[in-house]
């Protein structure tokens, strides 16, 4: 249960309701109204308590947020797999339905030659922690603000860019995401790492990449 699992692994695991994003699963319940966000969130505290495996839970008036990943790994394991199928039973029960393709998560890339000089600035000014299991990436210790990822690059002077979003999308929503962002004015950068990631810019030429846990390993 403790193995991390691939991402053809998950998805041979047919979680319907679920969608995975760098190194999570994903899903969003539509509950409709606070009263039954707050019984599916006490039902998932029940399975969560009985597996001692706890999910994140973002509540909002019309729906329900659940993230799931196992920390000590680093990445999605089967006790992930085995919560998300307990969390979806429970929202069936309740004639909850999930919607995958709603789902996304952003993480914010700050182009550097080298991360080690500005890490602890950043780390520092923004209260984050060092991430557990990734050299190059700082956290927010409540997981409720975007992860920051320093990219490699070749030394370069302002003004060029350096900050981009990195917005994590299901699989089987990237193409239409894609398709969108051209339509409202984006332009293709590079389709070189597809179907890993697409990097677009808007008008002005700021950069953002549509990803997915394809061809990722």
């Amino acid at each position: 249960m403790t193995e991390k699992l691939t991402g053809q692994q998950v998805l041979d695991a047919d979680l319907t309701d679920w969608r995975l994003m760098l190194r999570s699963l994903h899903a969003r319940f539509a509950t409709g109204d606070f009263a039954t966000g707050l019984e599916l969130a006490g039902r998932i505290g029940t399975a969560a308590e009985e597996l001692n495996h706890h999910p994140d839970l973002d509540l909002r008036y019309r729906h329900l947020d659940v993230r799931l990943t196992s920390h000590d790994t680093g990445a999605v394991t089967g006790r992930d797999v085995d919560l998300a199928r307990r969390i979806s039973a429970a929202a069936a029960e309740l004639g909850v339905s999930a919607a995958p393709a709603q789902v996304s998560f952003l993480e914010l890339a700050l182009d550097t030659a080298d991360h080690s000089a500005i890490k602890p600035f950043w780390r520092a000014v923004l209260g984050y922690d060092d991430h557990p299991s990734s050299g190059d990436e700082i956290e927010d210790p409540g997981a409720a603000r975007p992860t920051i990822w320093f990219q490699g690059t070749e030394a370069h002077d302002a003004p060029r860019q350096r900050w981009h979003l990195d917005v994590w999308v299901p699989h089987d929503v990237a193409e239409r995401r894609l398709t969108d962002a051209l339509a409202a004015g984006g332009t293709l950068v590079s389709d070189a790492e597809a179907p890993s990631f697409w990097v677009l810019a808007d008008a002005d030429g700021n950069k953002a990449c549509i990803c997915t846990w394809q061809d990722r390993g």
